[in-house]
């Protein structure tokens, strides 16, 4: 069935058929999302085509859980999951990037939110079947920076499946040497780790009370893991900066809220920033240069700044001597020569 046709259909029987539609910014997936507009009512169409590898079903099953716990998750009104197509609340337009550009006076209200909502979250019970984000993944996906920004920034990219030659060892011993880290300092109780935890994905709703008041966006990758792993997402942004000493008192602020041991926790931050980080690393010019998507490339020197910034844990050394050896800072150059590689059609994700 044609995609508009099916969209047709899904909405033909509700009351929202006659409501105009108009794209909303989209994520770093094959997702689509239209706000629907009727009368002064709003109501959000993710299109998320199972032809293009997406599946609706764990953004539905961590969206009631979260809802269960009092968190705002967005209500799903309406869905078909076989054709991929959800009809969400409509959480607004106050993401907390916005909020805080256009008025940075409420910058600490709003990572303070944020950050007891983290509090809050990890003392709730882990959902049903979600998968862990284990040492063994975690380590896999920190070697995308060998494979994907290296391989493209300082090889001949030929191969946009496995990125260019010359990289295979090298990403094979950072995958062990990442995961071994993540063994040493990651242990220990597991929480619902949303993985995508940042100011672009949330949602400022002052009306609501308490940590209702942070709305929750792009969780569908959610899986139990270390706590530190939020946070250190929202505190170490990918997208825009944020002032140390802001991020310091909110790690400040997480570790009274949890009673956790405060050495032990800031080196799973900083083991778990750096490794986030190299995958990051690794994602950005893989959208680039599979997916044609070359605005990745501009984040790239911010995931790099921020990667030094754990490397500097004394208990990282290490890997730092590690990324020194092998891997590029991002300087003009670098980034250009992503750039040239990016895919003129994007692939499939």
């Amino acid at each position: 069935m044609p995609r508009t046709d099916a969209i047709a259909a899904f909405l033909d029987p509700l009351e929202w058929r006659d409501a105009t539609r108009a794209p909303l910014a989209g994520d770093a997936s094959n997702r689509r999302y239209d706000r629907l507009t009727l009368g002064d009512r709003h109501a959000v169409l993710m299109d998320a085509d199972p032809d293009k590898g997406e599946d609706v079903a764990p953004f539905v099953r961590i969206a009631d859980h979260l809802r269960a716990q009092g968190f705002s998750a967005p209500e799903i009104l309406a869905q078909d999951q076989r054709h991929g197509l959800l009809l969400l609340e409509d959480l607004g337009d106050a993401l907390f990037a916005r909020v805080a550009d256009t008025d940075p006076g409420r910058t600490e209200t709003l990572y303070a939110a944020a950050v007891d909502l983290l509090a809050a979250l990890h003392r709730a019970p882990l959902p049903d079947a979600v998968s862990a984000y284990d040492f063994a993944l975690m380590g896999r996906l920190s070697a995308l920076s060998m494979v994907w920004y290296r391989g493209f920034a300082t090889e001949t990219g030929t191969d946009t499946e496995t990125g260019a030659v010359g990289t295979a060892e090298d990403a094979q011993r950072l995958e062990q040497e990442v995961r071994a880290l993540c063994m040493a300092h990651c242990t220990g109780p597991e929480v619902l780790v949303l993985r995508d935890f940042h100011a672009e994905n949330l949602i400022w709703m002052p009306e609501r009370e308490g940590t209702a008041q942070v709305g929750l966006l792009d969780f569908q990758d959610a899986m139990r893991g270390h706590p530190a792993y939020d946070l250190v997402s929202l505190l170490g942004d990918a997208r825009r900066d944020v002032d140390p000493a802001l991020a310091e008192r909110m790690m400040v602020r997480y570790l009274g809220a949890t009673g956790l041991e405060p050495a032990q926790f800031r080196r799973a931050a900083a083991t778990l920033g750096a490794q986030r980080n190299l995958r990051i690393l690794g994602v950005f010019a893989r959208l680039c240069v599979r997916d044609g998507k070359a605005h990745y490339v501009d984040l790239i020197p911010r995931v790099w700044s921020v990667l030094q910034r754990d490397l500097q844990h004394p208990d990282l050394a290490l890997l730092k001597n590690s990324v020194e050896a092998h891997l590029p800072p991002p300087t003009p150059d670098i980034l250009n020569r992503l750039k040239q590689q990016c895919a003129t059609t994007p692939t499939p994700s």
